[in-house]
């Protein structure tokens, strides 16, 4: 969510917030909610602290509280602990000092605080203003708003003082800033976290680290921060420093030792509840406390909000839930936590362990509808314990039991577009395959198959679970290898985790009836682990899932110092011999590359090797040529596009070619083809040029309303002249246009789509909520792009799917980019919302109303299909209306406004 919305909304005309950032401001008695804005006006900033609601979208939902002018004497600080050692990857405590006033702020990890702190720390750079100055003056008004009783207390605040060139507008009344001011650094102050290993060199030392003191925080205190905050560049990683990694990975055995830790791996799906009981029972049940807790849920929250804006107050809840259900014998330190809507995944470790915690990052990908959408999907976190890479995923899969082809392809996607950045940034991310440990758990929604309820019920009353796991989906697509391949699951000894009567242990009684099923599950892969225990925990009975839990011991490598120094002093002496003698040298098996028959939304893979045969190590990247942004066209991509070899060695390159909706409506209309050529530069070597070329086949998807509708063949009947003719066409169209059939009113294709769901789907409940399949929809674009077969082969999802994706990939959206702004300014007024439509292009508007239309026929058999406006007007809403090329993203705040300018029509007894 752009947390600068309501900052900017507040403000007065030449003012602008050029950054802004949620926090919480750290106090004796609570930790309170801040959004932190860094705000400029001509030459001199100020960073303003705001109250806000939960969703702060507009002026309205914040109140100012207090202000920090950016000047001489200001200070802004990482908290560091005595001890000072730090743990990468967590969040970070921040201590911002002026005119003896301390006040300690949290910063939640991730690149948006580090954008923020970038530019906090870019204002602070140069000649800054002393105090009293005229320059800031224009914090006079936003002062006097907020609290113009304190008028006085704001000019003794800006009076600069002899001994100290500090200053601070605080708004707070003069009685709670002097009770207040000499406790903000005492010993209640929570510990900070950890820095990103890419900020700073010291941020990437040997895993050698002392003990620190983390505060005793319900026995989960946060970890730990260190250093005064320094923009550094990133620390310089080159060939000489891969190919020593690359020999002190050949060698590890020898400087390091396996040794034994106890993992706990838990999964939840909470079914939307806020926690009603302690989790102690599932947390705590074993008497050793383990030493890291890597803990899921799903369907943390299943309201519109959380599903479209990703803001919920259930992870605050259930995060709290976990800290205090944790291991009593042991204190606990928060490494990360993550979250896409409803799938939330944090990671503890023991406090004493923290300082072997490095290299930790976290991502999210969301296999919902459109592929995008986060109510299913995955997060993971991965990190470095010692000298071992772990990574977690925490899943929630499709649902429903005839829909284990839509679980396979969404941990197919999970698996694929799973990218974690690396500490190095001249290598490729890390793919999830990529560690030498991974943990999988979730809901992995696989159902029992074949077997009637009620014997699987007889089987479970039996407790003969070893019959009844012969019927289980994933268990049977693992034994095909359509999943989980090379994965290990330990024997389920434990009845089937879904579905229960909330608040009971009896099964599904609903109008469903659910059938019992294995949902929530965990998988290993790795070496070195043994599962010591796997059960679920039936005495929790918030949810209709019951938790399940599992004990891990994990061998991990630990280093030996004295042993690497001895490595590395080796690998060095012999690197220094060889890099005076030679240069790099390298051959690929092949230079040109040609794509046949390249369809939209179909990737294509073609491999080629690049080998060392010189004596010393090369590296290699693809470079961009003169003049151009990257070093491929948007619809191609190296993969690894970056990366070192030794002598002797070699690696598979694969070129990705893929169009999407960001390039397919060039290449349909001929402005551009499948060409490019690219540079692999050796670093101290030569280039090597590649020639790829391609085949499009046209396609209805990304091109344009105009053109589609002047078609009434299938697009690839139709010659590329005239394709490339109809494309130019302008959009509004003269009555006397020549050389052209009288054009339909709406495209065929569009006609096709949505008479297939007028027929078939007006009754269907997940409508709009559930993804297709993609080989249905590689099926669905063949027949409208061919003509063949007549009908609409697929699952309604299927056909919703490519539906959505048809109009995600216009050219020209339904409503022209010529009146986002103006139908932005109209949302709620349904007249002027209204005439905005009538003044479109025909086709356009012929398909505006079509559309409405059908949406209202769908909400009329809401009581069946349980769809809700709301998801409607939000889900259309960001597809008819969408903002110019040259405009930024939408954000939040206008997406709202979106909804609600298609809600007005969906709303409206008659169409537009």
């Amino acid at each position: 969510m752009d947390q600068s919305i309501a900052i900017q909304d507040s403000l007065d005309k030449g003012e602008n917030c050029i950054a802004a950032v949620q926090c919480v401001l750290i106090t004796p008695h609570s930790n309170e909610s801040r959004l932190m804005g860094l705000v400029e006006s001509k030459e001199t900033a100020a960073v303003f602290l705001y109250k806000h609601k939960r969703m702060a979208l507009s002026a309205e939902d914040v109140s100012l509280d207090v202000i920090f002018p950016v000047a001489k004497g200001i200070t802004i600080e990482e908290v560091t602990p005595d001890e000072g050692f730090h743990v990468i990857g967590s969040d970070i405590m921040v201590k911002i000092k002026t005119q003896g006033t301390e006040f300690v702020i949290e910063l939640p990890f991730g690149s948006n605080t580090q954008e923020f702190l970038q530019k906090v720390y870019q204002s602070l750079q140069g000649r800054l203003p002393g105090l009293p100055s005229p320059q800031f003056m224009w914090l006079r008004k936003y002062w006097q708003r907020s609290l113009p009783n304190l008028n006085s207390y704001f000019m003794n605040s800006v009076t600069e003082d002899p001994q100290q060139n500090h200053v601070s507008i605080d708004l707070r009344s003069e009685k709670e800033h002097s009770s207040e001011q000499h406790q903000q650094n005492g010993p209640w102050l929570r510990s900070a976290q950890k820095q990103d290993p890419s900020r700073s060199p010291r941020s990437y030392p040997r895993l050698h680290k002392t003990k620190s003191d983390i505060t005793d925080m319900v026995r989960v205190a946060d970890v730990i921060s260190t250093n005064k905050v320094e923009m550094l560049p990133f620390p310089k990683f080159g060939l000489r420093d891969n190919l020593i990694k690359s020999e002190l990975l050949k060698k590890e055995p020898t400087y390091t030792s396996i040794k034994d830790f106890r993992f706990f791996v838990g999964t939840y799906n909470v079914n939307g509840q806020s926690p009603k009981e302690i989790l102690q029972p599932w947390l705590s049940v074993d008497p050793e406390p383990p030493d890291v807790y890597c803990i899921g849920f799903q369907e943390l929250d299943l309201s519109k909000e959380a599903f479209f804006f990703n803001d919920t107050p259930k992870e605050e809840e259930w995060f709290k839930a976990v800290s205090e259900g944790l291991h009593p014998g042991a204190k606990y330190a928060k490494i990360k936590l993550i979250r896409l809507v409803g799938i939330m995944l944090l990671l503890y470790v023991k406090k004493d362990l923290a300082s072997h915690v490095s290299e930790v990052e976290a991502e999210t990908v969301g296999t919902g509808i459109m592929g995008r959408m986060g109510n299913k999907g995955g997060v993971a976190i991965r990190f470095r314990f010692h000298n071992t890479h772990i990574c977690l995923v925490n899943s929630h899969l499709a649902a429903h039991v005839d829909e284990y082809e839509r679980r396979n392809q969404d941990f197919r996607d999970i698996c694929s577009r799973m990218q974690f950045p690396q500490v190095d940034p001249t290598l490729p991310p890390l793919p999830i395959h990529k560690h030498d440990v991974i943990l999988w758990l979730g809901d992995l929604n696989y159902r029992l198959k074949d077997i009637d309820m009620e014997k699987a019920k007889k089987l479970i009353e039996c407790k003969d679970y070893i019959t009844l796991y012969k019927f289980d989906q994933l268990k049977q697509q693992m034994e095909e290898k359509a999943v989980f391949d090379g994965f290990t699951e330990g024997e389920i000894q434990f009845q089937p985790t879904y579905k229960y009567d909330t608040g009971s242990d009896e099964w599904d009684t609903s109008e469903k009836c659910r059938a019992p099923a294995w949902c929530d599950r965990i998988l290993w892969k790795g070496k070195h682990i043994t599962q010591l225990d796997y059960q679920s925990v039936m005495c929790l009975k918030t949810s209709d899932h019951k938790p399940v839990s599992s004990i891990f011991n994990i061998g991990v490598k630990v280093v030996n110092e004295e042993l690497y120094r001895k490595t590395f002093e080796e690998i060095v002496r012999s690197l220094d011999k060889m890099e005076n003698d030679c240069i790099p040298s390298a051959t690929l098996s092949q230079r040109e590359f040609h794509f046949k028959d390249v369809k939209y939304m179909q990737l294509q893979v073609q491999t080629f090797t690049i080998h060392n045969d010189g004596q010393v190590a090369c590296q290699y990247e693809f470079i961009s040529k003169l003049d151009e942004p990257s070093y491929s066209k948007q619809w191609l991509r190296a993969n690894p596009s970056k990366g070192f070899l030794t002598p002797g060695s070699e690696a598979q390159i694969e070129l990705e070619l893929f169009v999407n909706n960001q390039t397919a409506a060039r290449l349909n209309s001929g402005e551009e083809k499948l060409e490019d050529i690219l540079i692999l530069h050796l670093d101290r070597g030569k280039d090597f040029f590649l020639s790829v070329t391609g085949d499009y086949l046209h396609s209805c998807f990304g091109s344009s309303i105009q053109m589609l509708c002047y078609m009434r063949e299938p697009i690839r009947d139709m010659s590329p002249d005239t394709i490339r003719e109809l494309a130019h066409m302008p959009l509004q169209m003269k009555d006397d246009f020549v050389g052209a059939e009288k054009p339909l009113d709406v495209p065929k294709e569009l006609w096709m789509m949505i008479d297939h769901l007028h027929r078939n789907a007006s009754q269907q409940e997940d409508l709009f909520q559930q993804p297709g399949l993609r080989s249905e929809f590689e099926a669905i674009r063949d027949c409208l792009d061919t003509g063949f077969p007549e009908s609409i082969p697929g699952s309604n999802h299927s056909v919703v799917e490519a539906l959505l994706l048809f109009l995600e990939g216009l050219p020209e959206p339904v409503i022209c980019f010529d009146h986002y702004n103006r139908c932005l300014e109209c949302a709620g007024d349904y007249n002027s919302s209204n005439e905005i439509i009538s003044i479109l292009p025909l086709h356009h508007k012929n398909v505006f109303k079509y559309l409405m239309s059908f949406l209202r026929e769908l909400l009329s058999n809401s009581i069946k299909n349980h769809l809700d406006i709301n998801i409607l007007a939000s889900i259309f809403g960001n597809l008819i209306l969408r903002p110019p090329p040259d405009q930024s993203s939408p954000s939040n705040l206008d997406k709202r406004k979106c909804q609600e300018y298609v809600q007005q029509f969906l709303l409206a007894t008659k169409g537009p």
